[in-house]
């Protein structure tokens, strides 16, 4: 009998994230620039643990997505190619849960144009389409 894929549900949780982020993202009315950049965050983050588990390494319960990256160029050194976009990502895993921080609608664009180019690299890596 086949073992289970360990990154299958973090995929599905990342997937959620994502979905969350761009629906948030199309609102016209009362956008919600904060929540979209937590949520494509929270897709990145996801994803990295994905490879982690894939690659039979235990997601760590951390947040930063540049530490996580680290794991995952110690399995595939091509992760140093989305350390920009990750860099990008990583303040948004706090800061917008807390007041004091408000964002802009420039924000939530350039956060989901890191997470979608940040999730097609890493959904290839994972042997996934688009």
């Amino acid at each position: 009998m086949r073992k289970p894929d360990p990154a299958v549900e973090w995929i599905r949780v990342a997937e959620e994230d994502y979905q969350g982020a761009l629906d948030l993202a199309r609102r016209r009315k009362d956008p919600l620039p904060n929540a979209v950049c937590f949520h494509c965050q929270q897709c990145v983050e996801k994803y990295l643990k994905a490879i982690m588990a894939r690659h039979g390494i235990e997601p760590p319960r951390i947040h930063s997505l540049l530490n996580l990256n680290k794991s995952c160029v110690s399995i595939d050194s091509s992760f140093l190619l989305i350390a920009d976009l990750l860099e990008r990502l990583d303040p948004y895993s706090v800061e917008t849960r807390y007041p004091g921080h408000p964002l802009e609608l420039e924000d939530a664009r350039e956060a989901l144009d890191a997470m979608k180019q940040a999730r097609q690299f890493i959904r290839a890596k994972l042997g996934l389409g688009k």
